[in-house]
């Protein structure tokens, strides 16, 4: 029977807690995820929002690149992480971290740049996406980096430690669908699979980066 996941604060409170005790110099070291420079590294910064943020390593990076941070996340022991290492590399004055439910909470602005890389809420993971595309501002960006849903995922297993369960996982046609053409250009609409240094499995993603159009 394949197990069912909250994510609510208290697992994402003990998936944080577990990461820390099994890997405690990831936290503070790991690097962004490599679509992000790929997808916006061309763009001319301004205010971005990451939805998820986890330890930081996204908001980091943009923030290291000019950008102006509204970091949002469930677990105040990934935040306090990640306000650590924000202020180790010297950019703590461009990122505001939030503790919140993003679920609930919303932001009361746009943002040039919303994205997110692997979060999952407690509420169904294609609600999520289109619920964070509403904060995108007119002719800003909006950069999804998700589980890619497919079999060979699932036999092989990969994610936090596993395969993602179910609930968590998307394919591209899915998000592609939700993004209305009438209000999105979709500029990268990909799947990849991927190796990492000191992984015996590789990672299935997707992304999608669209620009909402004026």
């Amino acid at each position: 029977m394949t197990e069912q996941h909250e994510f609510d604060k208290d697992y994402w409170e003990r998936h944080w807690h577990q990461a820390h005790h099994d890997r405690p110099g990831a936290m503070s070291t790991s690097p962004a995820h490599p679509y992000l420079a790929r997808e916006i590294g061309a763009l001319v910064p301004g205010s971005a929002l990451d939805a998820g943020c986890g330890a930081g390593a996204e908001a980091i990076s943009l923030a290291a690149h000019g950008w102006q941070v509204t970091a949002v996340d469930i677990a105040p022991v990934a935040l306090a992480r990640a306000a650590e290492r924000a202020t180790q590399s010297g950019v703590s004055e461009r990122v505001r971290w939030v503790e919140a439910d993003l679920t609930a909470w919303a932001p009361d602005t746009r943002f040039d740049l919303v994205t997110t890389h692997y979060a999952h809420p407690a509420m169904p993971q294609l609600a999520f996406y289109d619920r964070i595309a509403g904060w995108v501002a007119p002719g800003g960006t909006l950069l999804i980096v998700g589980h890619l849903h497919t079999s060979e995922a699932g036999e092989q297993g990969h994610g936090h430690g596993h395969h993602p369960p179910d609930e968590a996982s998307v394919t591209l046609a899915d998000i592609t669908a939700g993004l209305d053409s009438s209000t999105w250009e979709i500029v990268t609409a990909e799947e990849h699979r991927r190796t990492m240094p000191g992984r015996e499995v590789p990672l299935y993603d997707v992304v999608v980066r669209a620009t909402r159009r004026p």
